[in-house]
């Protein structure tokens, strides 16, 4: 093994749970089982919380097998680029990786990448975005086109049926946003007073993704609704203060602590939540079932959406919490629905 084997330092970033690849000794005696997370990018928040539950997951199954020692090698570029992360696949398969973890932010660069790795011996594994013809041994993430369905379905309760709705969609490359805008467009069709504006795309950025929000909503005066297959755009206060929800419904996937506010302000009344942090955890369990405990893995693993509203907003709250989230606001920890 190169340098990090012996005792590489990650650092933790934005979350604050105990991380495995922080431990600097090894337990003597203990096998080192180095898995190397690729997820799409390091400045979006639902993938450090993948990272935390990564990390979690490797506290506990080192403490719980005593044998071995998991390391997560964190390896995910500052911003989307496949190409990046087609390379940091390559370089931890050199650098001696046990495992990998991947989100694929293109298919087809990341499938090659990917069995470039399995024939050189390295088992991966997918989540949240699948590359399903490469040779990865398995993938744990939703489905989809169901989320796709979910988010028209819920918005269509909303405006009673009826109106103009727009449906923003973050990286036109990314296989899981393809197929959840395929899931919105094939939900509107049951609804004959539901006109689709458009299909928008964006930088996977908070600042980003609320700009073209802000300028989607000025060129489409009459817009009654977004179907956000991302929550990108409420991953800051941008919006808080320029969406009047009288006129404006928005439902959107994810429900992170910084989201939380458009909920309580009735601003997006609906949120269907992925636990991301599993995104994380499930991976890592799964790899180790597979190279260590030597069973049968499934190669699909779905992931099943929560959703939040002012109804459960409390639980969830208490929920991000437990799972290691800071920046929670205690007043949504005691959270009372009215």
């Amino acid at each position: 093994m190169k340098a990090w084997r012996a005792g590489r330092l990650l650092v933790f970033v934005a979350l604050s749970l105990p991380a495995a690849g922080c431990r600097e000794l090894q337990r003597e005696g203990a096998r080192p089982i180095h898995i190397t997370m690729v997820a799409k990018s390091s400045t979006n928040p639902v993938f450090l919380s993948a990272r935390a539950g990564a990390e979690a997951a490797a506290k506990d199954l080192s403490e719980k097998y005593t044998r071995i020692d998991v390391r997560i090698d964190w390896r995910t570029p500052r911003t989307e680029d496949p190409k990046a992360q087609a390379e940091r696949i390559r370089n931890a398969v050199s650098d001696g990786t046990d495992a990998i973890i991947v989100s694929c932010s293109d298919e087809e660069i990341l499938t090659k990448a990917i069995d470039e790795a399995v024939d050189r011996g390295i088992p991966v594994m997918t989540f949240d975005s699948d590359a399903p013809k490469s040779k990865r041994f398995a993938f744990y993430g939703p489905d989809d086109q169901a989320i796709g369905e979910a988010v028209m379905t819920e918005l269509a309760t909303l405006m009673g049926n009826k109106g103009q709705v727009a449906i923003l969609a973050g990286n036109p490359s990314a296989p899981n946003l393809k197929k959840r805008v395929e899931g919105v467009k094939k939900a509107a069709l049951e609804y004959p007073g539901i006109r689709l504006v458009g299909t928008f795309h964006h930088g996977e950025t908070a600042e980003e993704a609320a700009a073209e929000v802000l300028r989607v909503n000025g060129a489409h005066p009459g817009l009654g609704g977004w179907a956000m297959v991302g929550g990108w755009p409420l991953f800051s206060e941008a919006l808080l203060d320029k969406i009047d929800p009288r006129k404006l419904r928005i439902v959107a996937v994810d429900a992170l602590p910084v989201q939380l506010p458009y909920v309580e302000k009735g601003i997006v009344p609906v949120l269907l939540a992925q636990p991301t942090f599993k995104w994380g955890k499930v991976s890592v369990e799964k790899v180790i079932d597979k190279v260590h405990l030597k069973k049968d893995v499934p190669v699909i693993n779905e992931m099943k959406l929560i959703r939040v509203s002012k109804e459960n907003l409390g639980g969830w709250a208490r929920q991000l919490r437990a799972w290691g989230y800071e920046g929670v606001p205690q007043k949504y920890l005691t959270y009372v629905a009215e």
